[in-house]
């Protein structure tokens, strides 16, 4: 392996830097530890210069498995490579792939020299998986600046030209960092034609001209890139050079890169160096093992080259897209309507001397974010830990503005507020003064300096405060900061549109979400030619369930959209539904994800329903919240009649809330939950099956269907021809594999994939080092050729042989799939237990090779 540090290059032996045998099954999990231990060794005051954000397996794993297939050579550039994870998790990938690479060649930049033995070992690791399946792999690690060190490069010539590109795929976490205008790095990438503000769109770039044609690129980075137009000459020198064919979007700001506490909407980027007008897939999901959901959007809807500010909006579902439809009717921007919008010029900690938490007689109102509630600003406020005035002087005067009407929306939202924009009136009526100080942390809307109309100031506090702007503005905006630039981007209604709106506000009247979304609707929405469906009742819908479940106090885990839809799609909730109107509605999980997309434009791929069976609508089960099969108890979990229906004091309850009794009614629940769930449990018992495991232990399967064979074949054929063998999974529909059963499965070099189908039983002879995989066929065929090879590819890199079984309950039911039965299997009938059928091959109930 090339090692280049510092202009140097010398040889890197594998054996000198690991002893620890590597597997495919281990690999990810061995580069994990390093990157734990190199993390933990680093000061993070530190790691802070450098934009270091290192990236955790889970999403490296995920990140790989968005390339398309790879070339038979490939040539791969990770510029900011850390520890390793990213490199490691393409190498698996790639080495999973039917039609492996013959050639990997890595590139790798690292400008921390601490992290470089940490990049060596992993290195060393990835090479020697790559020789145990036949692949030549080659690295070449950099230590040094990716940017600083390109710059070199062009001095022999075009690095950029037709033909020089080096590299295939492009995988990377690049640096999160603001650059200053006199730094070096924006210099640089300045000189190659590129002007922009952040260190990770200046790798994104560079990455992308360094592409061959045809080659792919996958990137994490923040979601910030997508507005403003300090980032506008990078959306066009970036889409120029590539085409963007998914993106995924974690609407949690904080999961992705939890152990960096990391405040910032990340996303993942897939592009590939060819012209495309193909649509963009957009996924989005709060966490990595979420089921996403997904739209495909067209290539102008993304980023239309026709917008002058070039913004990337990413909609992830029918109601974003809804909601840019309706968005579409205001085309006004802040410049037609003769208003003007500033921050706040008082930055408190450089205006000290003006300062006063008294009041006297040269004293103005100093107004802060803390001042702004419900829509008005309440001033003064007792007991405030900032000062309540600002001493107005001549020295002060050019930080004030005149008292009047002004719309103010606050800059930083917190993380677990649910708005990004939140606005709210100023007037003399409520607050009079001579002037007003507007602290640093507002922007605020004025005419030239001057305050507004009342009736036009009233106008955009409704409109800013509506669902439908503030789910606009996520489309675009990923962070917890409005800008005063972002407001200006926005289309508004026309100013005496803002005025009628203005109007319908008395001086009592809340100034809140509620009643922006009614005078909005009212006045404007529904005489426009706009979707019938409403987007902003679809989000406040969404909203008061994810509320609803707050307060009933599920797991954090189920707090999350997928959670609040299953709620919805129980109680036959559409988007107008009234709660008090809720029903008790039988449902199963793929007609609950047909509601989902009907009637919230909200599409999961299907391949996600055990997701939402195993992750949401199991724990309402647990929880007594809901119920499974009340008709018939014992019905099959895998049976296409299998459903779910709320639990009726649930219902009871649900149907109260938003009215005066919800408290009361919600605290009476909470009381008698616990026995409600004891209940049930209880009730779900009974209606378990035993089985009496080889070693005398007892396992309980859900009623029903193919367990009751399942429990035959433990019981009668384990004993008969799998003697002292260990059960080392026992399927069950209405469970997922245990940890402890993956941690057994390692042990035998299989790493199992989280959507493989397992078989229905895996018995390991340790004496003859044989793994029995059993399949028990009642609703669902025998081990075809198909089957066969998925279970291969499953129990890929197992040390034990593989020995493959069908089992049926009578000879009748084999008879109706004899045909498709793949041969060098065995075929075992419980109403004949002593008996074995045995399909071809030289070996009766034994392992074949490749």
């Amino acid at each position: 392996m090339r090692v280049l540090l510092c202009s140097k290059t010398f040889l890197m032996s594998v054996n000198s830097l690991t002893e620890t045998e590597v597997s495919f099954a281990n690999l990810l999990n061995k580069v994990e530890e390093l990157r734990l231990y190199a993390y933990s060794r680093l000061d993070p005051d530190l790691r802070g210069p450098l934009g270091q954000y290192f990236t955790p397996m889970p999403v490296a794993s995920f990140m790989a498995a968005f390339f398309e297939p790879l070339p038979d050579t490939v040539s791969l550039l990770d510029p900011g490579a850390g520890a390793g994870m990213l490199t490691a998790a393409f190498v698996r990938h790639a080495l999973a792939q039917r039609q492996r690479p013959h050639c990997i060649h890595v590139t790798a930049y690292e400008v921390d020299p601490r992290l470089i033995p940490f990049l060596r070992e992993s290195m060393a690791l990835i090479e020697a998986l790559c020789h145990q399946c036949g692949t030549r792999f080659s690295a070449e690690i950099i230590e040094g600046d990716f940017i600083k060190m390109i710059s070199p490069c062009l001095e022999n010539g075009p690095l950029f030209g037709s033909g020089l590109e080096r590299f295939d795929c492009v995988i990377m976490n690049p640096p999160y960092k603001k650059m200053a205008g006199d730094s070096e790095h924006r210099r640089i990438l300045s000189s190659l034609g590129l002007e922009t503000v952040n260190l990770y769109t200046g790798f994104l770039w560079l990455a992308a001209k360094d592409l061959r044609p045809g080659g792919q690129l996958v990137s994490i980075h923040p979601r910030s890139f997508a507005n403003g137009p300090y980032y506008r000459p990078f959306r066009k020198a970036f889409f120029d050079e590539v085409s963007p064919r998914r993106v995924h979007v974690f609407n949690s700001r904080t999961d992705a890169f939890r152990e960096d506490e990391v405040l910032q909407e990340n996303v993942i980027l897939h592009a590939v160096k060819a012209p495309s007008n193909e649509p963009v897939r957009i996924t989005a999901s709060d966490h990595v093992g979420d089921p996403p959901k997904e739209r495909r959007m067209p290539r102008r809807d993304f980023c239309n080259p026709d917008d002058p500010d070039l913004f990337v909006h990413l909609m992830a579902d029918e109601h974003d897209s809804l909601v840019r439809q309706r968005m579409a009717a205001f085309t006004h921007s802040l410049a037609d309507l003769g208003l003007t919008v500033s921050t706040g010029r008082v930055v408190d900690f450089r205006a000290k001397a003006f300062l006063l938490h008294e009041a006297s007689n040269d004293a103005v109102p100093l107004i802060y974010p803390g001042h702004c509630k419900n829509g008005r600003v309440a001033w003064p406020r007792e007991n405030f830990k900032k000062p309540n005035w600002f001493r107005h002087c001549p020295d002060s005067k050019v930080q004030l503005v005149p008292s009047g009407h002004y719309t103010l929306v606050r800059r930083f939202t917190a993380k677990e507020e649910k708005r990004r924009i939140a606005a709210s009136l100023i007037s003399p009526e409520t607050v009079p003064a001579p002037f007003y100080a507007i602290e640093n942390h507002l922007n605020y809307f004025h005419q030239n300096g001057e305050p507004l109309e009342p009736g036009l100031a009233k106008g955009l506090v409704v409109f800013l405060n509506s669902t439908l702007v503030d789910a606009f503005f996520r489309q675009f905006n990923g962070h917890t900061q409005v800008n005063a630039t972002d407001l200006r981007s926005l289309r508004y209604p026309s100013r005496q549109e803002l005025i009628s709106m203005g109007e319908q506000l008395s001086g009592d009247t809340a100034l809140d979400t509620e009643t922006a979304d009614s005078i909005l609707d009212h006045l404007f929405l529904n005489i426009c030619n706009t979707p019938s469906t409403d987007p902003a009742l679809i989000k406040k819908k969404i909203d008061q369930a994810l509320d609803l479940l707050k307060q009933l106090d599920v797991p954090r885990e189920q707090q999350n959209e997928r959670s609040a839809l299953t709620l919805l799609a129980l109680l036959g909730h559409t988007p107008k539904t009234k709660w008090k109107d809720s029903q008790k509605v039988f449902i199963g999980i793929t007609a609950m994800m047909d509601w989902f997309r009907d009637h919230f434009g909200v599409t999961y791929a299907p391949n996600t329903r055990e997701t939402v069976r195993r992750q949401t609508v199991h724990q309402f089960v647990e929880m007594g919240l809901a119920v499974a099969n009340s008709d018939k108890p014992d019905r099959p979990v895998n049976s296409p009649n299998y459903g779910y229906e709320i639990e009726n004091s649930a219902l009871d309850l649900i149907r109260t809330y938003k009215t005066r009794n919800w408290k009361k009614a919600l605290a009476t629940y909470l009381e008698n939950v616990h026995s409600l769930r004891v209940l049930h449990h209880q009730e779900r018992e009974m209606n378990r099956i035993e089985v009496q495991l080889p070693d005398g232990s007892k396992k309980w399967l859900s009623a029903g269907g193919q367990n009751v064979l399942i429990k035959t074949i433990v019981e009668e054929f384990c004993p008969r021809y799998t003697p002292g063998g260990y059960v080392c999974y026992l399927g069950d529909a209405g469970e997922k594999i245990s940890s402890a059963e993956r941690g057994y499965f390692r042990k035998l070099g299989v790493e199992l994939d989280p959507h493989g189908k397992m078989p229905d039983v895996v018995v390991h002879l340790e004496d003859r080092n044989w793994l029995v995989l059993i399949e028990a066929v009642t609703s669902h065929g025998p081990i075809d050729n198909k089957r066969k090879r998925e279970l291969q590819k499953l129990f890929e890199g197992c040390t034990a042989g593989l020995v493959f079984i069908t089992a049926f309950s009578t000879r009748k039911v084999m008879l109706n799939y004899l045909h498709q039965i793949s041969w060098e299997t065995d075929v075992w009938l419980a109403e004949n237990p002593s008996h074995l059928i045995h399909f071809d091959g030289e070996k009766f109930l034994g392992p074949y090779g490749e």
